[in-house]
């Protein structure tokens, strides 16, 4: 699952919903997503999770309709 599409992708929405869940953590937020040097790719996703929380939530749901019943 790992070397396939659909592993990349929940592994992408999987990522995805965890930052955006560190951003409504203080503590977590401080020292996470600073959004400077490598730590901005965290804080670049928290921004997508948050901006575009309907899509993820929605792309969420499918993947895992996916992965449970189709695939």
């Amino acid at each position: 699952m790992a070397y396939s599409l659909d592993g990349v992708l929940v592994f992408g929405l999987l990522f995805v919903c965890t930052c955006a869940y560190f951003r409504k953590v203080p503590r977590l937020k401080a020292w996470l997503l600073s959004g400077s040097g490598v730590w901005g790719v965290f804080y670049k996703a928290a921004v997508i999770g948050t901006r575009l929380h309907a899509a993820v939530a929605i792309s969420c749901i499918v993947m895992a309709f996916y992965v449970l019943f189709i695939k």
